[in-house]
């Protein structure tokens, strides 16, 4: 079975969810995830994918961007999170509902180019004002009201890139395409030139390794939650995710649930989690989620690769000694919403096995044959030393410098995980679009085209102590463990 089997009191919390989403105006279900991101275009004429959304005048396809109201939340009073997480949930649905009516609203926008602004964008905005609104009282009961987020309400059109306009497809008219990706999202990883650098080690550096082996996620365990950025929302990351390690991972999970699960990891003292968005082949399989939110209501589709190799590897400092991770710390990298957000969280890369010296962020590599398709992403190494998460997910950790490998003043290193995912697929046929060979492409938020530099994961500590600290120490002396 596809799906993750939750307990019924989940069940039961989802349905209270539920009716709280409804009592905020949320309808049936909330959504969420702070981070996600988009790009360009729609190239040519697939009857593989879904229908695009409306071309702009010049002749490119178009998405909503929206500011980022989350990734501005630097500080938020313990009890007000609970609130604001559901109503930052709600913004990524109100972006997500106005989307898919731009797309379905094609002909409108032909016969009244002011149709998008009056009929879809005017509304999204006095939706995202109300709920900008509820979010600063809910902050301000307990601690400073935020100021000037009622800046970030106003959303735009946004043309994703006439460039990519495929053969037959006349100016002002509709792509017959789906969201994403286009030809112009692929490049051959042979034009790419080596690109990658190493920071130097110094003397005291921890230049061990620590591997854990937690599986690919045969147990096939998906769900399109996220925990971390919207704890206690169904569908609150808008696209599906793998899973491995721990076995009891969805949006209502606690700390205790996590600690008390089983894990997919070889050694039972590993009962993190670990998860990234899925990678589907544009091939028009109808996945268990066509008809969900999530999955193919969304516009997530295709069938879903599972990766030949996950290879998760806790790494050392290039300057000195790392210290134990708290457990329960969260950790995002990448960002989900980089089109929209701009490319400064934008960290997971893309590359081709015999071709790893040369990554990419902002296209999906073409491997030649008898190569595979690797996912990369580097987590922060530099932590607080106070706080397990925080306000926008981001500010209680950080990455060392590239060069130096220096944390941030009055953060501590510790251990560096560093996930790489392997994938046995076939090159996409680029001229064709995709025709005689799919594309393949990253679960996204609807509005985002499943871009390559969009690609997310994320991470949650639940190794036992006396595990935590053998990763240390074996980091700390320049050994290699399993």
């Amino acid at each position: 079975m596809r799906h993750h089997t939750r307990k019924r009191s989940k069940t039961t919390q989802r349905a209270i969810a539920a009716t709280a989403g409804l009592a905020l105006g949320a309808g049936a279900l909330i959504a969420v995830n702070v981070y996600a991101s988009a790009h360009e275009s729609a190239n040519g004429n697939s009857t593989k994918r879904a229908a695009q959304g409306p071309a702009d005048p010049a002749g490119g396809a178009t998405t909503i961007s929206c500011p980022d109201v989350g990734a501005k939340l630097t500080s938020v009073p313990g009890r007000a999170r609970t609130q604001v997480d559901k109503e930052l949930a709600l913004l990524d649905k109100q972006v997500a509902e106005a989307y898919q009516k731009l797309r379905s609203s094609t002909k409108a926008i032909q016969q009244d180019r002011s149709f998008a602004t009056n009929a879809i964008m005017a509304p999204l905005k006095d939706r995202r004002t109300a709920t900008i609104d509820r979010i600063a009282i809910a902050i301000g009961r307990s601690g400073t009201r935020p100021q000037g987020l009622e800046a970030l309400a106003a959303c735009t059109l946004r043309a994703t890139g006439a460039q990519d306009q495929g053969p037959g497809q006349e100016q002002g008219v509709t792509a017959v395409q789906g969201n994403g990706p286009v030809a112009a999202d692929f490049v051959d990883i042979t034009t790419v030139r080596p690109n990658v650098k190493s920071p130097r080690m110094q003397r005291g550096a921890s230049a061990g390794r620590f591997t854990t082996q937690c599986g690919v996620n045969e147990n096939k365990l998906y769900n399109s939650d996220n925990i971390i950025v919207a704890p206690g929302v169904d569908n609150g990351a808008h696209h599906t995710h793998d899973y491995v390690g721990n076995q009891d991972n969805d949006a209502f999970t606690t700390n205790e649930e996590f600690a008390a699960a089983a894990t997919s990891c070889r050694n039972q003292g590993d009962k993190s989690t670990y998860y990234w968005p899925v990678l589907r082949l544009q091939d028009g399989t109808q996945e268990f989620d066509a008809q969900e939110l999530g999955g193919g209501a969304e516009g997530n589709t295709g069938t879903i690769l599972t990766a030949a190799k996950v290879t998760l590897n806790f790494v050392g400092n290039p300057r000195g000694k790392v210290v134990a991770m708290p457990k329960f710390l969260r950790i995002i990298t990448g960002d989900a919403k980089a089109f929209s957000n701009g490319t400064a969280n934008a960290n997971a890369s893309w590359s081709c096995t015999g071709f790893e010296n040369r990554q990419l962020t902002d296209r999906y590599p073409v491997c030649p044959q008898g190569s595979s398709l690797v996912r990369t992403s580097k987590f922060q190494s530099c932590w607080d030393g106070r706080s397990t998460d925080s306000a926008n997910h981001r500010s209680h950790v950080a990455f060392a410098d590239p060069r130096t490998g220096a944390c941030p003043s009055g953060m501590k290193a510790v251990p560096q995980l560093v996930q790489r995912l392997v994938y046995d697929v076939d090159a996409p046929s680029l001229d064709d679009n995709g025709q005689s060979s799919p594309f393949y492409a990253l679960d996204g938020f609807p509005e985002q085209m499943h871009k390559p530099i969009t690609d997310h994961g994320d991470f949650i500590n639940v190794f036992d102590e006396r595990l935590m600290n053998r990763m240390v120490q074996c980091i700390n002396t320049g050994r290699t463990c399993r």
